[in-house]
């Protein structure tokens, strides 16, 4: 049995298995149990320790690195994420043994107060976009800007996600799916992700000729996001205005996924069907929040793993390289994951 089947049935992410199998002190107890509940079940019993290619104990060291979330609050369970998909890219990897250090600020203009201590060979960004009073103290420490939210005058290195071909991938799968009106759905209009995604879908669909609604949430200007909780509230309100538009869009493109199952929640309460009614496609996949859903749509997978192999990848090439001149800059393509159903798409 792979891990990856075990994170699905016990609705975590793989690399969540991998720290119950590796570090299991550090897991959470409910997880900790559904995991233990599933390798029972289907009798896997992991390799002895000494034959495992993952992370053990401690990792050796071999970089030095720190990831600072800019704009966020420190002890939050939220940002493990990083350190999760640097697990797996580890335990399928040995070259990316790294000693990983998380570091936090509240504002984009204040460094994190523990980078003066512990001496990093190099840093990812991930947040909020520092300064460039906070910048010019970096001027000395390699770093790489990772995600979407840097401006276009960002001066660093950086490693993202292709949004633009996220967008077009949408508008191309619910072409082909036959759905004559499209419509693109998502709280945080402000969120550089969705801008971009949204605006490709766009472009895509005028491409195709078909017409599409474009349907979004209040504008939130200087949210970090990294801490900002969307009001699940306001989908009612984004699908009172989907079923007034005209014509009805039946293809859905909805840019993030965190609002999804609420989402789908009101649609159902207001007697709409997936496959009958309606069609979706998520521009991102997340295994918790997909495996919660009450269907399980297309999603586009951003290849979030990649994107972690990549941005340490190329902060150690940066550390060796620092005098390198210009910038650099990386994109990963997504990947279509098509719906897991056999249900005729609506026209």
């Amino acid at each position: 049995m792979l891990i990856t089947e075990i994170a699905k049935k016990a609705k975590v992410s793989p690399a969540t298995v991998s720290r119950a199998i590796n570090q299991p002190q550090i897991v959470a107890p409910a997880s900790l149990a559904r995991i233990r509940s599933v390798m029972e079940k289907h009798n896997y019993v992991p390799a002895p320790l000494e034959r495992r290619r993952g992370p053990k104990t401690r990792l050796s060291e071999q970089r030095r690195i720190g990831v600072w979330f800019v704009g966020a609050r420190a002890n939050n369970p939220s940002h493990n994420w990083f350190q999760d998909q640097l697990l797996q890219v580890q335990s399928a990897d040995t070259r990316f043994r790294v000693d990983l250090r998380v570091l936090f600020s509240s504002s984009p203009d204040e460094l994190p107060p523990s980078l003066a201590t512990e001496k990093l060979d190099g840093l990812v960004i991930q947040g909020m976009e520092p300064s460039a009073a906070s910048l010019a103290k970096l001027r000395d420490l390699p770093h790489v800007w990772f995600m979407t939210r840097r401006s276009t005058g960002y001066p660093g290195d950086y490693v993202e996600p292709n949004n633009e071909e996220n967008g077009r991938i949408a508008a191309d799968y619910l072409a082909q799916r036959g759905h004559k009106a499209l419509a693109v759905i998502s709280t945080d209009p402000d969120y550089s992700a969705v801008a971009r995604r949204v605006r490709a879908f766009l472009d895509r669909a005028g491409e195709l000729k078909l017409p599409a609604h474009v349907i979004l949430g209040k504008s939130n200007p200087g949210v970090s996001y990294l801490e900002f909780t969307p009001v699940h509230e306001d989908t009612d309100t984004l699908v009172r205005t989907l079923l007034g538009a005209a014509p009805r869009a039946s293809g859905l493109y909805m840019p993030v996924d965190h609002f999804c199952g609420s989402f789908f929640r009101a649609l159902r309460e207001a007697g709409k069907k997936p496959g009958r009614d309606f069609e979706a496609i998520l521009g991102n996949y997340n295994p918790i929040i997909y495996h919660n859903l009450d269907h399980h749509p297309a999603a586009i997978d951003i290849n979030l793993t990649t994107l972690v192999r990549q941005v340490v990848d190329h902060l150690i090439w940066r550390i060796e390289n620092r005098r390198a001149p210009g910038r650099i800059g990386l994109t990963v393509s997504p990947t279509l994951r098509p719906a897991e159903t056999n249900g005729h798409a609506p026209h």
